[in-house]
């Protein structure tokens, strides 16, 4: 019950062909290529030279970055605590309002 059962693989029906012989081959040696003519590398990438102007701009762009960046994620982290204190806030006026009502009665 529980063993898969394997399908057969099909004999192949109709005409089958019989493998084609292959027959070596010998290899000729031909006359060797020329060798091509040395060519002059191309010029490598010219190297990117840091002045100390253009560091002192890419010092105050990580700096600009990590400052916004930093600016967001506190609000982010302010807005979720105003969230958090406001849904308690409203938990303790329903608790006190059902608590009341619950005496009256």
């Amino acid at each position: 019950m529980f063993r898969p059962k394997l399908p057969t693989m099909p004999q192949p029906t109709g005409l089958t062909t019989p493998p084609a012989l292959i027959q070596p081959t010998t290899i000729t040696p031909a006359a060797p290529a020329p060798q091509p003519a040395p060519v002059a590398p191309a010029p490598s990438r010219p190297v990117v030279q840091l002045t100390p102007g253009t560091a002192l701009a890419l010092v105050g762009g990580g700096t600009a970055v990590v400052l916004v960046l930093g600016a967001v994620l506190v609000s982010l982290l302010l807005a979720v605590a105003v969230t958090g204190v406001s849904v308690a806030v409203c938990a303790v006026v329903l608790r006190s309002l059902l608590a009341s009502d619950a005496k009256r009665r």
